[in-house]
Formats: C-alpha cells, sequence, structure tokens
C-alpha cells in the first residue's frame, strides 16, 4: 500500500467509496449519490483551499481509501482547526488503510500549521471512534439526533487531535 496525492485518475475509485458510503453507512449523512464532475469540484477545492486529497493505492494502483480535511469553520477565529474524513473502500476496512492515510493527514496539518484536527464521526461507528482513540483524539462532545438516515435518528461524537508540533500559539 502507498499513500499519495490524489490525482484526477484516482477519482474514480473516490468516487466508488463515496457513493458506497452514501448507499450503505450512516458514515456519511448524505442521501443521493454523486457524479465525477462533483468529486472533481470538491477535490478542487480542497486544492485551492491549499489542503490535501489523500489516497492509499495498491500494486496496481486502484485506490483503497481516501482522506482529507478542510476548514472546521469559516471564521478566522478557527484558521487553526480543520476537520478531516476518511474512508476506506468496504472490502479493505480494517486492515490499516484508515490508519495509513489518518497519520499522513496529521503530517500534512503539522506541516500547514495547524492546531487541531477535528473529528465529527456517527456514535454507532464504533470501529471509526476506536480508530481514532488509538491515533490520540479525544472524545470532546456528543450530540444526541443530530441527523438523520434510513429512517431513523442520528447520534454525533465529536473528537479532537491536538496537532502534534502544530501551531503553538496564535
Amino acid at each position: 500500500m502507498k499513500i499519495k496525492d490524489a490525482s484526477i485518475e484516482d477519482i474514480a475509485g473516490i468516487l466508488e467509496i463515496y457513493n458506497h458510503a452514501v448507499v450503505n453507512t450512516t458514515a456519511i449523512w448524505n442521501e443521493s449519490t454523486v457524479d465525477i464532475a462533483n468529486r472533481i469540484a470538491w477535490m478542487e477545492g480542497r486544492r485551492a483551499a491549499g489542503y490535501p486529497v489523500l489516497v492509499a493505492v495498491n500494486e496496481e494502483n486502484q485506490v483503497l481509501g481516501y482522506a482529507s480535511f478542510g476548514d472546521w469553520r469559516a471564521f478566522d477565529g478557527y484558521k487553526y482547526t480543520v476537520e478531516h474524513s476518511v474512508y476506506v473502500h468496504h472490502a479493505m476496512q480494517r486492515g490499516g488503510v484508515g490508519k495509513a492515510l489518518m497519520q499522513a493527514l496529521v503530517v500534512r496539518a503539522q506541516q500547514l500549521g495547524k492546531h487541531v484536527i477535528v473529528a465529527a464521526i456517527e456514535a454507532g461507528n464504533a470501529p471509526s471512534i476506536q480508530l481514532h482513540r488509538q491515533l490520540g483524539f479525544a472524545e470532546t462532545g456528543y450530540m444526541r439526533e443530530v441527523g438523520t438516515k434510513f429512517g431513523r435518528w442520528l447520534d454525533l461524537v465529536f473528537m479532537q487531535l491536538m496537532v502534534p508540533q502544530g501551531k503553538e500559539s496564535p
């Protein structure tokens, strides 16, 4: 497995992972799948803001997972805080792909002088919560029934990581 910056050639793999999560999981709280143009615009938007879009690929250059981060909130006071997302192909989950992508994202956050990475995770997603704990994230909040999908209310867990060697003072 190799972690690299995503390219246009990786968009189809990113799209497949995203749409599978939309249709089959509560990891993404959207109910509509998206097309290639949507994912290209998403990737271009992240890059224009100076943020990474990373992919994990195998020897055949197939996308095993992807990760990125973006502004947590649009106000100046939050400029050292980002919210990340990480998604792994359903056939590759619990095999170290998500952990490798997250570790690479933390390095990128360090390089960009970020201070905090925020995770917003559906409360029933125990594997994701456990992964974040293993990586040093701490639970900072629990919001009941703030979302809905598949005809039921969803709870949201907030976790955060103080970026090692990140921005020490504003």
